[in-house]
């Protein structure tokens, strides 16, 4: 059996630049690009134990910040047990992360990822 740990080397910068864009946007109070940032940076880590934990964190955060019970409900779940599908290669490819999404949902990636994830499946 093959264990997901963490993200491949050439596959880290295009998640660390999603919580780059996902921090800016934050600091600027544009909520509704931040999300999406960090929903691209869940797609692009889902498939690796800690990169997926680590987005989820931030996701739980989030929450917080905008007080939406229903997504801080959906990240305590999510942190509970998304790292550890992560980890055994069990993941519902291109869900999205958030607590609008169910969390076994496959969905499509976006265009411009689908060559980038691919490389990595």
């Amino acid at each position: 059996m093959k264990f997901y740990w963490s993200i491949p080397i050439g596959l880290r910068p295009h998640y660390q630049a999603e919580l780059n864009a996902y921090q800016q946007y934050l600091a600027a109070e544009d909520l509704q690009k931040a999300w999406h940032h960090l929903e691209r940076a869940h797609i692009i880590g889902q498939p690796w134990a800690l990169e997926h934990s680590q987005v989820h964190w931030l996701m739980l955060r989030f929450g917080f910040k905008i007080k939406s019970w229903k997504e801080i409900r959906g990240q305590i779940l999510r942190l509970l047990v998304g790292g550890v599908k992560s980890f055994v290669g069990k993941i519902p490819v291109g869900n999205t992360g958030g607590a609008n999404v169910p969390p076994l949902q496959v969905l499509d990636l976006p265009a411009d990822l689908e060559p980038l994830m691919q490389r990595y499946r």
